[in-house]
């Protein structure tokens, strides 16, 4: 399992060296955008609009936008300096909560935790999350960017799962045409319940797949074996415009000389024969 990201939780003075994995994956059927007329796969370039020329990873700098087309620059330099003295590799625990106090509109990634040499520390606080059934609240920077997560115990696993901040979800209050009242009866209720009652079973993930991605695998498949495929063509080889425009020049460059003793030679003659 590919490890993203190295760094060590701390809670008190307990500290464990550990590694991220990614625990989920995005299964999504990925398509190329192919040019239909030569089934060529189309290039995104970084284009500047005004200089008209396309920007290499190096040039590009961070900009907020203060108001439209005014920015506040800010060097990579300035953010690094904005992690703290524990930066990007130390996970801090900052409470133990209990779970179940968290709304699942919170949650947003899962990532499991494995132990970077410290495994008597590791099984230390995988067996006191256990034993309390409480789970670590905690402070990480990814990507440049500070995050909520909780620590918890996954099938013997430590499984940290980054969470919202407050103010990253929205009001619910400004949702649109939420009715105030039910304005439904007694024994409409009573049905509903008991229809739900009648659907209830235990959550078993493994009975669920992805319906449609299968049906696209399958079409994709069915063209595959029946030869209905296309090959992108070949890009034709770029000329080098430097390199010719510097011939063309050495060629123009070596010329002129011999015009010029051309010239004085004819004019040399001239004065003689008038002579």
């Amino acid at each position: 399992m590919h490890t993203m990201w190295k760094g060590s939780i701390s809670f008190g003075l307990v500290n464990i060296p550990i590694k991220l994995h990614a625990a989920t994956e995005d299964k999504d059927i990925k398509f190329r955008s192919l040019h239909n007329k030569c089934n060529t796969p189309i290039k995104y370039e970084k284009i500047c609009p005004v200089c008209e020329e396309e920007v290499k990873v190096d040039d590009i700098v961070k900009g907020y936008e203060l108001t439209k087309g005014k920015y506040v620059v800010i060097e990579q330099d300035e953010l690094k300096a904005l992690e703290g003295e524990k930066g990007e590799k130390a996970v801090e625990i900052i409470d133990f909560i209990q779970l179940n106090e968290i709304d699942p509109i919170y949650f947003n990634r899962s990532y499991y935790m494995s132990p970077d040499g410290g495994a008597k520390a590791y099984g230390l606080l995988r067996k006191a999350l256990m034993e309390t059934g409480k789970a670590g609240l905690a402070k990480i920077i990814i990507r440049s960017k500070e995050q909520l997560a909780v620590i918890r115990v996954y099938e013997k696993t430590l499984l940290m799962e980054t969470i919202h901040y407050p103010d990253e979800v929205r009001n619910v209050a400004e949702v649109p045409n939420v009715p105030n009242e039910d304005g439904v009866s007694k024994k409409e209720i009573d049905t509903a319940v008991l229809l739900i009652d009648q659907l209830t079973t235990p959550f078993e993930p493994e009975k669920y797949e992805d319906e449609y991605r299968n049906r696209v695998m399958e079409l994709i498949q069915s063209k595959q074996k029946g030869e209905k495929t296309v090959t992108a063509k070949t890009e034709k080889p770029t000329e080098n415009i430097t390199d010719l425009m510097a011939a063309l020049q050495a060629s123009i460059d070596k010329s002129k000389p011999e015009k010029k003793t051309t010239k004085r030679k004819k004019t040399t003659k001239k004065i003689a024969e008038s002579k």
